[in-house]
């Protein structure tokens, strides 16, 4: 016994070897920093390594496995095996977007993982993408099967329903080579997920969230030693048991060592001690420094498959409105199992009662637990039943952006894994009854035969007719055309979508955004997106543009365009464009779909009219902008430096290069000069020494001028500021004045070799080449960067020495700042004489500079940003940053990743189909799931949208309470002013004493007699146009009117909804 018992331990350590010698095998090939440039503020480069030396068995390619095997290859593994020797069917052809009805006609059709593995491999050419042929996945190929799984795989995928004994044996395989096993199906509107990763895998980071980073107000030489942040830079956000390191601290004798870390014990936001750290014996506190969480490795533990399905540990949670859903799906899933063994590995058929009942019997003989207990529960299972050999695009959709999130933490170790089981339903969508047989039976050869199975006829029919408006067709407007394609939306001639994106293609956008591919670069989104989804479903009717959805489009998406739709889906990346889209959605009631994501955090809403509120109902608070003093002189993050370098680049090689363009372009730019009093002087200083003192005529020029911009920005500014502050000045209260988050800069001292001690960067020679470079670029002058050739012009710049500028104002705040009237004597002589010496635009015809807008996919925009920044960083000891870390927070980038866009687009589609209408049903707001999700941790909820917020009214002595989706719809023509008035006694008891119409008031109680009388007898557009001396564009139906109205009986103000008034 003893013997067996140190085998079994000799053999786990042996797997937990070879585990981690998995993940840490690092790929050979440097990461492609273009195309995984979104998804690299997801996964860091280490985990992109990591996955890009990780390989992957997908068994299984229905509608599933081909999401699963997208996400993957998409976010760069480095290999990935199909095996599925399975033909396809008409129920994949709902799911799987490589395939389509003619390969159903074919008797000798290829099997599913062959029909798909050259479209997959297309996605990302630095995946390899492989088949492995077995002649069935069933017992009687059982050895065949595991013999694939090897000590080369690094995780294992079955996205089919198989054999219960088959499962066990390939999850046992699994184990005893060292892979991740993941097992997951979709039945109908019911998924399941099964991750086992083994006794012992190693989690590099459980949440993937930025370390924690705050700054030291105070360290107490104490024991423990107690460390306090500075309160206006946020809570320190630790918990006890947490590890920090520290850097640049003054103070403390120098005893705080900077190279170790630290276990923390919180006492509250802002404070927290030090464990077992004694600093008593220190005579000064520490002041000024920086702190940053150390995130430390987890090792979790999992059960085996044959483990987990007798005795869960856990049940991972989604909907807690459905809190026994998961026990229950448990049972049906394990009565599925039996079902399956007894029938020869087949599901149940579409809408068969003898099978519903087989399996009603299976679970009531399964349930130990008593849970199994009502007639509720037994019409979920015959629904599940039915539905079961349903492959529906949006759970494929929802549960591959799931389960691809899971292979990718196999393979990389970031990220919290599921433990166990994970089950997921959208049952919300099914009608209340079972449908008759003759209602949901399959074709054997309709696309929809899934849906059909699920939902009935009916609604696939309905489903053709769909109206649909999708704004945008970037990741998830991609991802939801596909869907789309795979579930018939407006694939029938009174069916249509429309789909709009002004961008064009870019090579960031292949890992996420899997319609398009390298040979579309440059190409418009819009228009290759629905290029791609016609290609998967011929039968959508489909038209793209090039338009941005705003006021100034209203002429092409306008009131007869919005007239014609059923629904509205948003795929944007900015919340000014959902606010306008949503008022658009209530003004002509049309339901919303609104998603979007933030690496593996995303968010779907769904809009429902009068059941629902507007997405613009709630909004997130303004993002706080830095203080103007804080980006000028005091700067103690590198977000402010970033800011200002963004600010300096703007500045010197886009507004310089654009007032000399005007100067010398626009004739009346004299006038439209004394226009701008508060930059005028500013505004001809940058052109006087961009367009004569500092014009280059060579290359070396630039470069000259970028060494003593150099000498200006990081030294000069620098001693000024201390001469106006010297680093021992005190305020009036006694306080010094460089503490807190003010940092006492110090000038730098070039040195072209120098590299900063955070970000291992040449910043010093960076700048300059970067800032030559750009600068004759704006000049029409060839640049060049061979390091040689720097190093020998610099060594001949003259630079002048320092000397310290009497009467300079420095802000010392923002109030400061604020109140400086920046009085400039003789200014407008100055500015006269400025003038009247540049050279004549005539004198320059022809001339012309370029200005360069800043771009942060451009490297050589970027590396000035990024060495600008960091040299001013230095200036006030804030930690520099490397160019991939300076681009997402100057770029202001968003983290993306194809599993998360995956996901919520799912989640938005399963929500369509409600909105289409289920069948048989009268769907109730509780039927809606809005959902916020987190795959790094992970965390899954749904939750029932809030409704719409209400307003009383007493209109005819009855209450009325309308919400933001209510209007007063007058559709009686162009009737006249006179009419409208008359109309709202006769119809609601009101008498209107204002009315107007956006700012132009066309009616009030206290108006001119003369002018009432002329406009009662007038049509009400006639009013407006002639007041607004524009005409209506001819596509406008609608004129909405805001009017305060009085009860003609209580002559009390009634507060009501705008009219909204049909004139055409």
């Amino acid at each position: 016994m003893g013997n067996n018992n140190s085998n079994d331990k000799s053999n786990q350590t042996d797997k937990i070897k070879m585990s981690e010698e998995k993940m840490d095998a690092v790929a050979t090939g440097e990461v492609d920093e273009k195309l995984y440039s979104r998804q690299l503020y997801v996964m860091g480069h280490e985990a992109q390594r990591r996955m890009m030396a990780s390989s992957a068995l997908l068994f299984g390619l229905s509608g599933l496995g081909a999401e699963v095997a997208k996400n993957c290859i998409l976010a760069g593994i480095s290999s990935i095996t199909l095996c599925d020797p399975s033909p396809p069917n008409s129920f994949d052809l709902c799911g799987n977007f490589y395939l389509d009805p003619a390969h159903l006609s074919n008797p000798s059709s290829p099997s599913r993982a062959e029909l798909c593995r050259e479209k997959l491999a297309e996605l990302n050419h630095y995946v390899t993408v492989k088949t492995a042929e077995v002649p069935s996945l069933t017992m009687n190929h059982r050895d065949e099967i595991l013999s694939l799984i090897d000590g080369k795989v690094s995780v294992v995928i079955v996205t089919v329903p198989l054999v219960q004994s088959l499962v066990i044996a390939m999850n046992e395989r699994c184990r005893q080579v060292g892979a991740c096993f993941i097992h997951s199906v979709v039945t109908g509107v019911f998924s399941k997920a099964f991750c086992d990763f083994g006794p012992a895998f190693v989690v590099t980071d459980k949440d993937g969230e930025e370390p924690h980073q705050s700054q030291v107000e105070s360290i107490i030489p104490d024991n423990p030693a107690t460390v306090k942040v500075l309160e206006d830079q946020g809570r320190h956000g630790l918990e006890t048991g947490d590890y920090v390191t520290f850097s640049r601290v003054k103070g403390l004798d120098g005893a705080l060592d900077t190279s170790k870390e630290y276990k923390v014990i919180s006492t509250g936001p802002y404070t927290f001690e030090l464990d077992g750290v004694d600093l008593s014996s220190c005579m000064t506190p520490g002041t000024q420094g920086y702190i940053t969480q150390v995130k430390k490795p987890v090792t979790v533990s999992f059960q085996s498959y044959q483990e987990a399905l007798e005795n869960p540990e856990e049940l991972m949670m989604s909907d807690f409105a459905k809190f026994d859903r998961p026990q229950l799906l448990h049972l049906f899933y394990k009565a599925l199992d039996v079902f399956m063994d007894g029938h020869g590995g087949e599901l149940p058929h579409p809408g068969n009662q003898q099978e519903g009942e087989e399996m009603v019997a299976l679970c009531k003989s399964l349930d130990k637990g008593e849970i199994f207990n009502n007639a509720k529960s037994e019409i979920l299972l015959k629904h599940f039943a039915s539905g079961s050999r349903a492959v529906l695009s949006p759970m494929c959709a929802a549960m591959g952006g799931i389960v691809g999130q899971e292979v990718l933490k196999a393979c990389s170790g970031k990220f919290m894994p599921i433990k166990g089981f994970f089950y997921f339903d959208a049952d919300e969508s099914l009608p209340d009854e079972l449908l008759p047989a003759e209602e949901v039976v399959p074709t054997g050869t309709s696309r929809y035969d899934s849906q059909i199975a699920v939902f009935g006829k009916s609604l696939q029919e309905q489903m053709l007719k769909q109206r649909m408006f999708l704004v945008g067709a970037g990741a998830i407007g991609c991802e939801m055309l596909k869907n789309w394609a795979l579930m018939g939306v407006g694939c029938s001639e009174e069916g249509h979508i429309h789909v709009t994106d002004m961008d064009r293609i870019e090579k960031s956008n292949l890992s996420r955004q899997f319609l398009f591919r390298s040979h579309h670069i440059d190409h418009f989104k819009s228009t290759c997106a629905a290029e791609a989804a016609m290609g998967m479903n011929p039968d959508m009717k489909i038209t793209s543009y090039q338009e941005k959805v705003a006021a100034d489009t209203e002429h092409i998406f306008g009131d007869d365009f919005y007239d014609k739709l059923t629904g509205v889906c948003t795929a944007l990346d900015n919340v000014e464009a959902r606010l306008y889209v949503d008022q658009k959605c209530l003004f002509y009631r049309l339901p919303m779909l609104e998603s979007g994501t933030l690496g593996t955090k995303g968010n779907t809403q769904v809009v429902v009219p009068h059941l629902t509120e507007n997405y613009g109902a709630t909004r997130d608070p303004p993002e706080k902008s830095i203080p103007v003093c804080t980006l000028k002189n005091f700067p103690n993050q590198i977000q402010h430096t970033l800011q200002w370098a963004r600010d300096y680049f703007a500045g010197i090689f886009t507004q310089n290069a654009e007032d000399v363009n005007s100067y010398l372009s626009a004739p009346d730019f004299a006038k439209k000069l004394e226009a701008q009093q508060n930059t005028k002087m500013d505004t001809l200083k940058s052109i006087q020494s961009t367009l004569v003192d500092d014009r280059p005529r060579s290359f070396e020029d630039c470069v000259v001028w970028s060494r003593l911009k150099f000498e200006e920005l990081f030294v000069n500014q620098i001693h000024q500021l201390l001469h106006n502050f010297p680093e021992d000045q005190v305020t009036s209260n006694g306080t010094k004045f460089w503490s807190g988050s003010k940092r006492c800069p110090k000038p730098l001292a070039f040195d072209i070799n120098a590299v900063c001690e955070d970000a291992a960067m040449r910043n010093h020679f960076d700048f300059i080449v970067a800032a030559a470079n750009l600068r004759a670029s704006m000049y029409g002058i060839k640049g060049r960067t061979d390091e040689e050739y720097f190093v020998n012009v610099l060594k001949n710049v003259m630079v002048p020495d320092f000397t310290p500028k009497e009467g300079v104002k420095i802000a010392a705040n923002d109030a400061e700042t604020e109140n400086d009237p920046n009085p400039v004597d003789n200014a407008d002589n100055e500015a006269d004489e400025i003038l009247k010496n540049l050279p004549k635009p005539s004198e320059l015809a022809g001339f012309k500079l370029n200005p360069i807008e800043f771009d942060k996919d451009i490297d050589e925009h970027m590396r000035f940003v990024t060495a600008c920044s960091n040299l001013r960083a230095m200036n006030y000891s804030i930690p520099t940053e490397d160019n991939h870390r300076s681009r997402a927070i100057a770029g202001k980038i968003i983290p993306a990743i194809a599993t998360t866009t995956a996901l919520v687009t799912g989640l938005v589609c399963l929500e369509l189909y409600k909105i289409v209408g289920s069948p048989r049903k009268e769907l109730k707001a509780d039927a809606y799931k809005n959902a916020f999700v987190n795959l790094a941790t992970p965390f899954i909820t749904l939750s029932e949208p809030m409704p719409p917020a209400k307003t009383k009214a007493v209109i005819k002595g009855k209450e009325w309470e309308w919400t933001a989706w209510d209007s007063i719809d007058v559709n009686k023509g162009d009737i006249t002013l006179a009419e409208l008035m008359e109309y709202f006694k006769t119809e609601y008891n009101l008498e209107i004493s204002m009315l107007s119409h956006g700012v132009s008031i066309l009616y009030s109680f206290f108006a001119n007699k003369k002018k009432v009388e002329e406009r009662m007898p007038m049509p009400m557009s006639k009013i407006i146009t002639g007041i607004t001396k524009k005409d209506f564009p001819p596509n406008q139906l609608f004129i909405i009117l805001e009017l305060i109205a009085n009860d003609l009986e209580t002559d009390e103000e009634v507060e009501i909804p705008y009219v909204k008034f049909r004139f055409r």
